[in-house]
């Protein structure tokens, strides 16, 4: 699906945004990439649908050069950016707009998306809220059935309900063959809905496993304050953690969790993970 092969990138030459990026995406999962703001999520996104050109390396997705855009590639792959520039023109003229551009769109998901998120299909877009405004665009974004979708925080402008239906819908819309990757830093928004994790820091991937693997590997629970662990934190709980799991207990895992422990811990974590 995904072939990152050191990858480099750069705005300004000095200031390197991804830095001998190698990483390898599967098909058919949902992948959430997490990293702090300006860690350059939004520019991995932009490099695998073609938006962008990395400097070196090789980059391949869907079997294709994303840089040349050929229009089976475009056609194949969609990107929900984080701020959407739309027209002033009805949410189901938006709609279709965009659906001759892919073969595989859907009428029947586009309906349940308007419906379970109370769009009113002849409001102008300029009349709605940023919210209402996210919903038309999820609409679109979930219809269009491609291959791979990128969602760049998808879940800001929502409110908590809607946030909650985006989930159903989600799980509900993808098919078996998709492969979705979902930028985010709203990292309990995600936690129902991925099965795999990318951690991005200091411009480098430091971890790409899946939650079976992490489970294996991590524990996240309460810990005593003289236990082992990679990270912790003191909740309502109690002081809750993660550390190496060497006895096969299975705990959830706990997103914000593994994200302190990975980021804190690099070295630890390739140890685990490249096994």
């Amino acid at each position: 699906m995904v072939q990152l092969q050191n990858i480099n990138f750069a705005y300004r030459s000095n200031k390197p945004v991804l830095r001998n990026i190698t990483l390898e995406i599967g098909a058919g999962s949902i992948y959430g990439l997490l990293g702090k703001n300006g860690e350059g999520k939004t520019t991995l996104l932009n490099i695998l649908c073609g938006q962008l050109f990395p400097r070196n390396g090789i980059c391949r997705v869907l079997d294709c050069e994303p840089q040349k855009r050929a229009a089976d590639f475009l056609s194949r792959v969609f990107i929900l950016p984080e701020e959407v520039n739309m027209p002033d023109v009805t949410a189901d003229a938006y709609i279709n707009m965009y659906r001759p551009f892919y073969p595989s769109f859907s009428q029947e998901i586009a309906d349940l998306c308007f419906r379970e998120l109370e769009i009113e299909a002849g409001k102008r877009i300029s009349r709605m809220s940023l919210g209402q405004k996210k919903k038309v665009a999820l609409a679109l974004a979930l219809s269009v059935q491609v291959p791979l979708l990128l969602l760049d925080e998808p879940t800001n402008g929502l409110d908590i309900p809607s946030k909650a239906v985006f989930r159903k819908l989600v799980s509900t819309c993808l098919n078996e063959n998709q492969t979705v990757v979902i930028s985010t830093h709203q990292v309990r928004d995600l936690e129902s809905l991925i099965d795999s994790v990318l951690i991005l820091e200091n411009s480098r991937i430091l971890l790409n496993a899946n939650l079976n693997e992490i489970s294996e590997k991590l524990f996240f629970r309460l810990v005593s304050p003289d236990e082992k662990v990679f990270y912790s934190e003191t909740s309502p709980a109690g002081l809750i953690g993660t550390g190496e799991n060497t006895s096969g207990e299975e705990t959830p895992v706990s997103l914000e969790l593994l994200f302190q422990a990975v980021t804190r811990n690099p070295a630890e974590m390739k140890r685990l993970f490249n096994k």
